[in-house]
């Protein structure tokens, strides 16, 4: 497995990244993770839709908490051909009770706890937390990549208008 070294820090301490650089133009890879209710998921499920998928490292920390709850809530100004998908490494029994109490319906959390192959897939795994990384992915209705940004220094939120625009122009 590919590891990359000096594009991620947590709080300045330099982490290592498990996976390959995903590249605008390149085809979206596909992913098997669980939704809170265990059944399975893989990027298939989402096809016909424009995805703006959230990489963070856990639901129940303060900026992936305000990170989620703020692609709640431009999801509903969205449109139904963009899904929002969260994904992190919690527990989906973890997703579930934090999205109940946050009241997050629009956004869908995934769990990758079972083979973290998005996060290998997408090159967000963290070697030394076996956490995903926080990171923002664009993928269009045909399962090309359309944007991406891995969030250099994880305790900091992403560029939201750079990938909501993004999302925007493909529908």
């Amino acid at each position: 497995m590919n590891e990359r070294t000096g594009v991620i820090t947590f709080q300045g301490n330099p982490l290592t990244l498990l996976g390959e650089e995903l590249k605008v133009g390149a085809k979206a890879p596909a992913f098997s993770v669980v939704d809170n209710g265990l059944a399975p998921k893989t990027l298939a499920d989402f096809s016909g839709k424009v995805l703006i998928i959230s990489a963070v490292p856990s639901l129940d920390t303060p900026v992936c908490d305000m990170e989620t709850r703020r692609f709640n809530n431009e999801a509903a100004k969205l449109g139904a051909d963009i899904k929002i998908l969260t994904l992190s490494m919690d527990l989906p029994f973890a997703q579930a009770r934090w999205c109940g109490a946050a009241g997050v319906e629009a956004v869908q959390t995934l769990s990758d706890y079972m083979s973290s192959s998005f996060g290998e897939a997408y090159g967000v795994l963290i070697k030394e937390l076996r956490l995903l990384s926080r990171a923002v992915f664009v993928v269009d209705k045909a399962g090309v990549v359309q944007y991406v940004q891995y969030v250099n220094e994880i305790t900091e939120e992403p560029d939201y208008d750079s990938a909501l625009e993004a999302a925007r122009k493909l529908v």
